[in-house]
């Protein structure tokens, strides 16, 4: 059988990490779509109605559009061109500066400042005047890269406006915020925008091209002989299967770690989840590769979820894609657990693990238990392997898989998050972050839990103390390794002040633990991350401090001194400084783990 070649295919190929990747750029999409005719790639524009009512206003301000490659923003230029009237052809002969009337204001299109020569940067002086409102008639929307905005403003002549232009951008840029007191210019951040809310939209709009239409009469999109790229997005059509909901939720922790994926990552892993195979030209299919695919039974190594993390490509190629490696720090695939090992290797043959063996690996006849891996694994098993490592990969994908399809109520039974290096990401986002952000009060299991890590790098002692805050240094060092030298205990309950908790940060949605001294002094914050939350609860389970992380080690030593530092505040304005009898409390761990102390006089 032959496959007839999909236009579609072909164009949404273009967004996988190939040599020349032409749909990554907006100037060459529309050229690409007129010549394939097919339908675009549609991106939901959260701003798009707000920057068009702007400049239809009698007083409009100038917009500048900002974030790192690949966000949208000459994207949202051209539409936002379009909108108000502009010329699409016009647009595509891609002057570097376009002018629109509109309601009597002239509207100057930049599409991106760092195309601009030093000459015509100078144009920029003349914006910095509309910004200071010595021109409300004419007002500037320019689209530019984080890291070259501001010295763009540096290059051009220092006019008293441009000075002031460019301290405001700073500002805005620093602050987080769009607009500042009165001055004509907002500033869109498409960096803050949330991959993990974009990535689900983006997915459901290439699933329901019509392009797919070319696919229907393909002899290959039978049931008997399924073509991979039409298995893979059956499997992300299925609401059983995971790999949207994971992926999010993935997505979500890189957000919260503030590792923002742009647009163009996440156009460029979903092409390549539906079209990866390592056999074929650039490693990723078409429509010519499929029969040889199928005759060479190596439809397993299109599996959509080796794919997700880029094991289609080589090693090399894999490491200098952002998405790749921001999805291979979850270590998923060479992290584990023995019960899904034990399944995967002696599930065939184990009544103890057959059931989910069945379940799990028997069920996918096409990425589970294929030839492939049935009949490596009993060469494995019997020792009659000669390269171990080819089924060491084929265990890598399958635990892949795994943390796709493992269903919703199995999850804790088979710790799932096991099979990242994060064992504690999915209590951070579910029962931590998510209950932040919808206002619910996160149980008290994980604060203690917090307390209980802390405590055991601030003492360096293996206590089970999880009810109070326990503030130490070793007599003239807040840095020692161990600290037997009480200094006071904090409440973890709310009493006089005293206090620890979660708290979000509605602006920058950053996770805080905040500690409470007293209702006369601030309180001391830790900023969150993933990497310190995991560490910590390790540390609370038993995990050596440096063992994990050296780095969140000296990160909570820091925070340490804050806290030593804060308490010396609370001591003044309590006039606690003004005894002349020191009494230094002694740090002891009696048989439960939980700390005493014993008061040593000094005169």
């Amino acid at each position: 059988m032959v496959a007839k070649n999909s236009e579609w295919i072909s164009f949404l190929r273009q967004y996988g990490p190939i040599p020349r990747n032409d749909n990554m750029y907006d100037e060459t999409i529309q050229r690409i779509i007129k010549k394939k005719k097919v339908t675009p790639i549609k991106i939901d524009m959260v701003y798009l109605d707000e920057l068009v009512e702007n400049f239809k206003l009698p007083v409009p301000v100038s917009v500048i559009l900002t974030g790192t490659a690949g966000d949208g923003k000459t994207y949202y230029c051209r539409e936002v061109w379009k909108q108000l009237g502009g010329s699409e052809a016009l647009w595509n002969e891609n002057h570097k500066i376009n002018e629109l009337i509109v309601n009597g204001n002239k509207v100057i299109f930049i599409k991106d400042l760092s195309e601009l020569s030093d000459d015509e940067k100078g144009t920029l002086t003349l914006m910095a005047d509309a910004v200071m409102s010595e021109n409300i008639n004419v007002v500037y929307m320019v689209a530019a890269n984080d890291g070259q905005l501001l010295d763009s403003w540096k290059k051009i002549d220092q006019t008293y406006n441009v000075i002031n232009t460019r301290q405001i951008i700073e500002e805005l840029l620093i602050e987080g915020k769009q607009r500042k007191n009165d001055f004509r210019i907002k500033l869109y951040n498409l960096s803050q925008t949330n991959s993990a809310k974009v990535f689900p939209k983006l997915v459901k709009e290439i699933l329901n091209n019509p392009g797919w239409e070319e696919c229907t009469n393909c002899p290959y999109s039978s049931e008997e002989s399924m073509c991979p790229i039409l298995e893979n997005k059956k499997r992300l059509e299925n609401e059983e299967d995971l790999i949207i909901e994971r992926l999010t939720d993935l997505l979500s922790l890189c957000e919260i770690n503030e590792l923002h994926i742009p647009l163009r990552q996440l156009l460029l892993l979903v092409s390549n989840m539906l079209l990866g195979h390592p056999d074929v030209k650039d490693k990723l299919l078409n429509c010519k590769d499929i029969p040889k695919i199928i005759d060479g039974n190596s439809l397993y190594k299109a599996s959509i979820y080796r794919n997700i993390f880029g094991e289609n490509l080589l090693e090399r190629k894999r490491n200098s894609i952002d998405i790749f490696l921001t999805l291979n720090r979850f270590g998923i695939g060479t992290e584990t657990n023995a019960l899904i090992d034990n399944i995967l290797i002696f599930g065939e043959d184990d009544n103890q693990y057959s059931e989910l063996y069945k379940k799990l690996v028997l069920s996918d006849k096409y990425y589970g238990a294929d030839a492939t891996f049935i009949s490596e694994k009993k060469a494995y098993l019997e020792g009659d392997l000669l390269d171990k490592y080819s089924f060491l990969d084929l265990l890598k994908s399958q635990r892949q898989r795994l943390f796709f399809v493992i269903p919703k109520d199995q999850e804790d039974k088979l710790k799932i998050w096991n099979l990242t290096t994060f064992h504690y990401a999915g209590e951070f986002l579910n029962d931590v972050y998510k209950s932040l952000l919808e206002q619910k009060r996160v149980h008290s299991q994980y604060t203690t839990r917090m307390v209980k890590g802390l405590n055991r790098i601030i003492t360096g002692l293996l206590v089970e103390d999880k009810d109070r805050l326990i503030l130490s240094t070793s007599g003239n060092s807040s840095q020692a390794k161990v600290s037997r030298v009480l200094e006071e205990f904090i409440s973890v309950k709310q009493n006089r002040g005293e206090y620890v908790k979660f708290e979000l940060d509605n602006d920058t949605q950053k996770i805080y633990l905040t500690v409470g001294f007293s209702n006369d002094i601030p309180p001391v914050r830790l900023h969150l991350q993933l990497i310190r939350f995991e560490f910590i609860s390790r540390v609370a389970e038993g995990t050596l401090p440096g063992s994990f992380s050296r780095e969140c080690y000296e990160d909570i030593l820091a925070f340490k001194s804050r806290l030593l530092k804060r308490l010396e505040d609370r001591r003044k304005v309590e006039n606690d400084d003004e005894d002349t009898l020191l009494t230094l409390n002694l740090l002891k761990v009696n048989e439960k783990g939980l700390v005493e102390s014993k008061p040593l006089e000094v005169f």
